[in-house]
């Protein structure tokens, strides 16, 4: 494929947070790329749900998957990971909770890595690491980086837009920093959330939880752009858009790209 795309998902970052979090490669994407500080996430505003959503482009309803725990569409459709397969393309993915595993059926991915989270410090930044060496080594078409320290360390154990829930923010885009600074110029770089939160949870329908950002950063985006009616569900049609792979036909999103 032409185009590549890497899609990194931060995961629990509040929009305030992230403009809140200090780190001035923030203000770096509002100004090189097209951001939204007011897209929506699906309910439950739980991580697997609002994943599941993510790379099917269809709604908890439709998918199936209400919680944390994965059970099989009684209804299978294709995600992206699938779309990318059958059209030739090859995918990783490098992940710290390993519930996210069954976002990609198996056999849609060619390359992956998994570090536990809740087991070992650092994990976002060492996911990063192996995603940068494969992107080095084999340059797949399609990248998902997932950091989970955000969320985990950062919300549930500290409280979102405590002190330590920014630095976790700030320490996840200085990874994001990285990933552009090693490969923007050949890679479309989308950062995500998957919901936000509020004091030490999340999963209702607070603005604090449904409400999430996401940054653009490649050619088919404009630079300062500020998008509105943005969807959680919209990834996924956004980088089958830009791989050039055909979008499943259940998908309910649209293409953001240019």
């Amino acid at each position: 494929m032409n185009n590549k795309v890497i899609l990194i998902s931060i995961d629990g970052m509040r929009p305030d947070g992230v403009m809140q979090c200090g780190n001035p490669f923030v203000q770096q994407m509002m100004q090189m790329g097209s951001y939204t500080l007011t897209a929506k996430t699906v309910l439950p505003s739980v991580t697997l749900p609002c994943h599941m959503s993510m790379f099917h482009s269809v709604p908890p309803t439709r998918h199936g998957i209400g919680t944390n725990t994965y059970t099989p569409m009684v209804r299978p459709l294709n995600g992206l990971f699938e779309q990318v397969a059958a059209a030739g393309g090859v995918s990783a993915m490098y992940y710290g909770w390993e519930p996210l595993r069954d976002v990609a059926r198996p056999g849609s991915l060619k390359f992956a890595g998994y570090l536990n989270a809740y087991a070992e410090d650092a994990t976002d930044g060492k996911l990063t690491d192996l995603a940068l060496e494969r992107m080095e080594k084999s340059a797949p078409d399609f990248v998902f980086l997932y950091m989970v320290e955000t969320d985990e360390k950062g919300g549930h154990d500290n409280g979102w837009m405590s002190p330590a829930y920014l630095g976790y923010i700030s320490a996840a885009i200085d990874n994001v920093k990285r990933v552009y600074e090693a490969f923007g110029d050949t890679y479309t770089v989308i950062v995500t959330a998957d919901h936000g939160g509020h004091e030490r949870s999340h999963g209702s329908d607070m603005p604090e939880d449904v409400t999430i950002p996401m940054f653009f950063l490649g050619k088919r985006f404009d630079a300062g752009a500020a998008l509105e009616d943005v969807s959680i569900l919209d990834l996924t049609p956004t980088i089958a858009d830009i791989l050039a792979v055909n979008p499943a036909p259940e998908w309910e999103g649209k293409s953001l790209a240019k």
